[in-house]
């Protein structure tokens, strides 16, 4: 209790219970406030979880929800990393606080169900010796009942090993010759590095963009000296020695019925400047539609941009591409240049960029009085082609001829209602409106844009090809330019493999050891059993077969 300045105690003793009491007080409430904050804390995490998991799950059954949801997760996840660290920070401070307070209980923290380790993992039990007498009576009669046992995760370092293969000779006493066991295989020729390291490095390489001069530093640190030039050695041989991989993979794709097309560029070095280049890539992705292909990515480099690039690409190719309205694509659409033309299903996520960057509210706030007005027209587009982006969210998944009608009952009214207001808009607009490069962009190529009406198979978006290059437009800022022409085709050939694997939901650097381990051994007409879908579908009937026999 407060004491008021007219009532403080007259004598010492008096003066010094007061004294205690305010002290007690005070400690009380400090940990009641740690105690406060941390729970607001903590509430404060689990909402920003709660919205993260909210917006997987919409994202993962509805399919993406704007061009900004990837981005969104990710401030999300950032977001919900530094408010578990703050609340964790104040669970401590609220503890510290509650133990110098008796009366204060200290609050404790509601953690998620840890998942069990992996059953592989490496264990080491430490046993803490028992104690020889009993801690209440001091008797030394003491009788096991039980133990109880602590886990906790630890890291050991990367550890290296030689393998030291012996090949023993032998000398034939009637003949006179040498016998002797071959050479074991390593997975590039006159090589020393192993399949499991090899894969590391190509992996950290071109899934992770950690370029060969950081990786060289980083072995050094560790106690193994692999330099630039050796490392460099490994990953070319590397590359040719799955070459024949990318070309089935390859082949896959352009099998399709229906392809996503992109590009994005890339630095190349070339005559001691860089130029800009480009890295293309058509992915095969039937899931949408539940096609039973499984999906498969493949990438090219070129030094520029030039049509012929994707002409030349899709030369043999004649079903859909989803695309954006690249010119250089034009000519694979004309009968007259291609004898089996390609029917062109256009991107509505880049028709709908157009028109929301005239209808950003929330970039109009930011700005102020600096920014543009927000356009009216511009605006209700955006509200018009989100509801056709609602209803593919919901057929996602579904068979072609369900989803072909799913469009001709709900997205085909809608769609011919927009392309009058469009016509009607455009009528009532000036040249220099801005809106109206946007408008002119759908109008210009209607029928292209409302194929996907009459095909199932066919996605609104271009999306599956942007994901693709996503990790490139991330990790080019690591790498900064390709060394050569080579290196771009080379760092196309390893990425297509990269990303077929995760698009298959493969470990990447699980399969590309074990192809390394095996591609030189097996017969030509066996490769196909290296593909990640079927060498995950293998190793799987292994394991069952494995199981049952033990």
């Amino acid at each position: 209790m407060t004491l008021q300045p007219d009532d403080l105690p007259s004598d010492l003793a008096s003066a010094l219970t007061a004294l205690r009491a305010e002290r007690e007080a005070r400690m009380q409430a400090e940990a009641v406030t740690a105690s406060v904050q941390a729970k607001l804390s903590d509430t404060e995490a689990l909402i920003a979880h709660l919205q993260l998991v909210i917006e997987k799950l919409k994202r993962e059954k509805y399919g993406q929800r704007s061009e900004r949801t990837a981005r969104l997760i990710e401030q999300m996840e950032l977001q919900l990393e530094d408010l578990v660290t703050t609340a964790s920070e104040d669970e401590l401070a609220a503890a510290a606080a509650a133990a110098k307070a008796h009366s204060v209980r200290a609050l404790t923290r509601k953690r998620p169900v840890r998942k069990p380790w992996p059953e592989n993992i490496e264990r080491e039990r430490i046993v803490i010796d028992a104690p020889a007498v009993c801690s209440c009576c001091g008797g030394a009669r003491l009788s096991k009942l039980g133990e109880d046992v602590t886990e906790t995760l630890e890291e050991i370092p990367r550890r290296f090993k030689v393998i030291e293969t012996v090949r023993e000779k032998f000398t034939c006493r009637d003949c006179g010759k040498v016998s002797q066991a071959p050479a074991p295989f390593h997975a590039t020729p006159r090589g020393f590095i192993g399949p499991q390291l090899l894969a590391t490095i190509l992996f950290d390489k071109f899934g992770m963009h950690a370029p060969l001069n950081r990786q060289s530093t980083r072995f050094k640190a560790e106690g193994i000296d692999l330099p630039l030039s050796t490392l460099a050695d490994q990953v070319g041989h590397g590359s040719f020695a799955v070459m024949p991989l990318f070309q089935l993979i390859e082949s896959h794709v352009f099998a399709a019925e229906r392809l996503h097309g992109d590009d994005t560029t890339i630095r190349i070095l070339a005559k001691g400047k860089c130029t800009t280049g480009r890295i293309w890539t058509y992915v095969r992705d039937d899931r949408p539609f539940a096609g039973p292909a499984p999906p498969a990515a493949v990438y090219y480099a070129s030094s520029d941009r030039r049509g012929e690039r994707p002409q030349k690409h899709l030369a043999a190719f004649a079903g859909i591409l989803q695309c954006d309205c690249y010119s250089g694509f034009e000519p694979l659409f004309d009968p007259q240049q291609k004898e089996r033309p390609i029917s062109p299903a256009f991107c509505y996520a880049h028709a709908r960029r157009g028109f929301f960057e005239l209808a950003d509210i929330e970039k109009k706030a930011r700005d102020g009085k600096k920014g543009k007005p927000i356009s009216p027209i511009a605006l209700e587009a955006v509200r018009r082609l989100d509801a056709l982006f609602e209803i593919e969210r919901a057929i996602n998944g579904c068979g072609a001829d369900e989803r072909r009608v799913v469009r001709q009952e709900k997205s085909k009214p809608l769609l011919d209602d927009m392309h009058a207001w469009l016509f009607h808009e455009r009528e009532t607009l000036s040249r220099s409106a801005e809106v109206l490069k946007p408008i002119n962009y759908m109008l210009r190529r209607w029928d292209d844009f409302a194929r996907f009406l009459d095909d199932g198979r066919i996605c609104l978006t271009n999306n599956a090809a942007e994901r693709a290059l996503r990790g490139i437009a991330l990790g080019r800022r690591n790498w900064t330019f390709a060394g050569s022409q080579r290196g771009a085709d080379r760092a196309a050939v390893m990425l297509t493999l990269i990303t077929t694997a995760r698009l298959n939901d493969v470990d990447p650097k699980a399969w590309l050891a074990d192809v390394l381990a095996r591609i030189a051994d097996l017969p030509s007409s066996r490769l196909h059993e290296l593909l990640p879908w079927e060498w995950e579908r293998l190793r799987r009937t292994d394991t069952i077969v494995d199981q049952q026999a033990a």
